[in-house]
């Protein structure tokens, strides 16, 4: 149950962090108002914290967090953005959730 709860908290965090750059985004590239910063920039303090509650070492939890990054974006990209991934996106962001699992589900010595 562990692992259940740290992929969880990695897409919490995901979620995050997409939506404290996309919120600014909006606002630079879309024209919506300069308002969108202030919840933009809370998004990323709470993406900033979420990421210090990862049990393990920093470095590992950055590393493995990235994986699960790639294909929260890569939904982004599909159910926000309304383009739908190519067989390539999937392909990338099944070999980053592989590399993540490893990363954080790995054996390790004393």
């Amino acid at each position: 149950m562990p692992e259940l709860k740290t992929v969880g908290l990695f897409v919490v965090t995901a979620l995050a962090e997409i939506l404290g750059c996309y919120l600014p985004y909006l606002w630079l590239r879309e024209g919506k108002s300069a308002w969108l910063l202030l919840p933009g920039a809370l998004s990323l303090l709470a993406f900033v914290w979420l990421l210090s509650l990862h049990p393990t070492a920093a470095g590992r939890v950055y590393a493995a967090y990235g994986g699960v990054y790639i294909f929260m974006a890569i939904l982004w990209l599909w159910t926000v953005d309304g383009i739908r991934p190519t067989t390539w996106d999937m392909v990338g962001s099944g070999v980053a959730l592989t590399g993540m699992a490893i990363i954080m589900f790995a054996p390790r010595g004393p």
